[in-house]
């Protein structure tokens, strides 16, 4: 069994917010690949989160997003971990990274949280940094000079960047469906090309 889960806020107010990123994309990947083969399925309250069983092929997956807000994220990851005897490498994490520019993913298989305080807190509760994440660009050069980093995360994408945004989200679930399909060497090999160094840097 696999768990896949979308870092993020519960609460209308923060749609669409930079911080929501990893909601968007689980979202997008079950409207576009799940949905239609099984218009019967919905999110269950659950574990602190928002929980779906879907099948992917021969797959058994977990969907969530957890409803503890972001920075307790790693309470609810660990609940549904360990109730059903999940491993690290079993897990796949999705959040915002605003270190990436938006339109880029990143993928990796462990790592420190970059100061990320959603995989912090999983790091935190599962006592391990080895497990898989995909990182989503949500950087805005102008924005970052002008106002704070937690207003930054906490605002909503410009009406010029929903373009881009939605490439991304596009791009996200094309990296998901590789990983699922092989294995992240593969997906990291399609999705981990890098344009310039400020992106390239491991955090």
């Amino acid at each position: 069994m696999r768990l896949i889960a979308g870092l993020g806020n519960p609460g209308n107010q923060y749609q669409e917010t930079r911080h929501n990123v990893g909601f968007k994309v689980l979202d997008e990947f079950l409207k576009q690949y799940i949905i239609p083969e099984s218009d019967n399925l919905q999110w269950k309250n659950k574990f602190f989160a928002k929980i779906i069983n879907i099948q992917y092929k021969t797959e058994k997956i977990i969907l969530m997003k957890p409803l503890t807000f972001m920075n307790l994220s790693g309470k609810s990851i660990a609940e549904v971990v360990n109730y059903y005897g999940i491993k690290s490498s079993q897990l796949l994490i999705i959040y915002d990274d605003i270190h990436l520019s938006l339109g880029r993913i990143r993928i990796r298989q462990k790592g420190s949280s970059g100061g990320h305080k959603g995989i912090q807190s999983i790091i935190d509760c599962l006592k391990t940094e080895n497990f898989p994440r995909l990182r989503i660009g949500v950087k805005n050069d102008f924005l970052l000079k002008n106002i704070d980093q937690p207003s930054f995360v906490l605002s909503r994408f410009l009406p010029e960047e929903k373009f881009t945004l939605d490439k991304s989200v596009d791009l996200a679930i094309m990296a998901i469906r590789d990983i699922l399909d092989f294995d992240y060497q593969y997906a990291m090999g399609q999705y981990n090309k890098t344009e310039n160094n400020d992106d390239e840097k491991d955090v």
